[in-house]
């Protein structure tokens, strides 16, 4: 059974922001009521923004000539979710590789997951999704979490989701794998992040998988994880600069 898991690697993290708009469209993540410009501005003002990734900024360094940090931040994917114990219907939940997921179509919008989660990396969605063309919608993503490929239908107003690790891409190349007769190799998943980013900061893999890129710099001099004396134990290692 694969542990997956990711690196990302801050000393080549340029902040391209490519990372989010690929996951935005690979994974049918809202958008909002964007052809109305001024209200789409209000509804960040609000917080109302939806993004399974982002790329925070911070400062270090003093003014007039500070250093600035990025670091992407997904779901953290913790072996020991807090996120999962306060959910009341259980429409958050660990599955048998690991991954933390959303039943979507059980959430009930009552937050205490987000409330619980100490990295900030679950969305309320605040919007009716708005897609103009049938094409903008990624076929491979569904309603639910669960990599069954229910089609591609836009998740409703009032449910929380979250990065999922790109789950239809992990069932697709286990399909791909099993219609070949062999086993996953290093390399068969890569997330729409990973695939995307430019400097190849993004490396994700099976964490048991001694030979694995993503288990080999996990052992780096360099790693570390967000929040670590919480206890979460994210499966999401960086590695800072320098």
């Amino acid at each position: 059974m694969p542990k997956w898991g990711m690196v990302i690697d801050l000393d080549k993290c340029t902040a391209c922001q490519a990372c989010v708009v690929a996951c935005k469209q690979e994974n049918n993540v809202p958008s909002g009521h964007l052809d109305d410009a001024a209200k789409a501005r209000g509804e960040v003002h609000r917080d109302h923004d939806i993004f399974w990734m982002r790329v925070l900024t911070q400062a270090k360094g003093e003014y007039p000539k500070p250093e600035i940090e990025f670091l992407p931040r997904p779901c953290q994917h913790c072996e020991k979710p807090p996120c999962v114990s306060v959910c009341p219907v259980e429409a958050t939940y660990r599955n048998e590789e690991g991954l933390v997921l959303q039943r979507y179509d059980r959430c009930i919008g009552c937050r205490y997951c987000m409330v619980a989660c100490p990295y900030g990396v679950r969305n309320f969605n605040w919007h009716e999704p708005e897609y103009p063309m049938p094409q903008a919608l990624s076929p491979a993503a569904s309603v639910d979490s669960d990599g069954n490929g229910r089609g591609p239908q836009p998740r409703v107003r009032g449910i929380v989701e979250k990065c999922t690790f790109c789950i239809q891409r992990i069932e697709e190349a286990k399909r791909k794998a099993q219609a070949e007769g062999r086993p996953l190799k290093d390399g068969d998943v890569q997330t729409a992040c990973m695939q995307t980013c430019p400097p190849t900061a993004i490396v994700f893999g099976d964490l048991d998988d001694p030979n694995s890129r993503v288990s080999k710099l996990r052992t780096d001099r360099r790693a570390f994880r967000l929040l670590e004396d919480l206890g979460t134990n994210p499966r999401v290692t960086y590695l800072s600069e320098g």
